[in-house]
């Protein structure tokens, strides 16, 4: 439920006049049918889709696509008269760099010619109720929903050379993922996923150590 209405409002935002929504095949539910193509829509846990994925790259071109919110907007309700506490905005601000957070669970994937994958830049609301049944993190508030304000960038990724994008040109020839956060400004363990990413993908190359850390080069 508390992705129910993002994905939904994405479906409808990605979809064509001619596409068929929520086809039914070898006993999966697909989000969009286009043509030879299916188009599933995930908003988190790549790990739970990946069998699926699978089960269509064997007949099918699969187009698979990824909300990242570079903006968001933190909404309070209380939870018995649905009366609007407080809305504020996330000092988070998501970037497309977070998508290896989801592509560590598939990155083999990219290898496969009729796989992609696509990054949506999204503002975003999430709601939240204080039903005292949510994570000790929000102090028991609650996930209710969340909702699509507007999509801002399509990033799409068809190859694995396509990932060469989110390397620097300040990266020095060798580098460890403390020097690509450095470049990148960002967290040193998105840069670890991404490293390991990108060499699954046969894209940079372990080539040797720098003290206790991992040393990389682009192949």
């Amino acid at each position: 439920m508390g992705e129910k209405n993002l994905h939904l409002a994405l479906k409808k935002w990605y979809s064509r006049p001619d596409d068929l929504l929520e086809a039914h095949i070898d006993g999966h539910n697909i989000d969009i049918l286009r043509g030879d193509q299916v188009i599933e829509i995930q908003t988190a846990n790549f790990s739970a889709i990946k069998p699926k994925l699978k089960f269509f790259l064997n007949r099918y071109s699969v187009h698979l696509v990824h909300p990242i919110s570079e903006k968001k907007w933190i909404v309070r309700i209380d939870s018995k008269n649905k009366t609007l506490l407080s809305r504020r905005k996330s000092p988070r601000k998501g970037r497309v760099e977070d998508i290896f957070f989801e592509l560590v669970y598939i990155p083999l994937l990219m290898k496969n010619p009729n796989f992609s994958l696509e990054v949506l830049l999204i503002n975003s609301e999430e709601i939240l109720v204080n039903d005292g049944l949510g994570s000790w993190r929000r102090n028991r508030w609650s996930i209710h929903n969340r909702k699509l304000l507007n999509v801002i960038e399509q990033f799409v990724f068809s190859e694995p050379t396509d990932f060469l994008s989110f390397l620097p040109s300040t990266l020095p020839e060798e580098f460890t993922t403390k020097d690509l956060a450095m470049e990148l400004k960002l967290q040193q363990r998105i840069a670890q996923k991404m490293a390991y990413c990108l060499r699954l993908l046969d894209v940079i190359k372990i080539v040797g150590k720098r003290k206790r850390a991992t040393l990389y080069s682009q192949l």
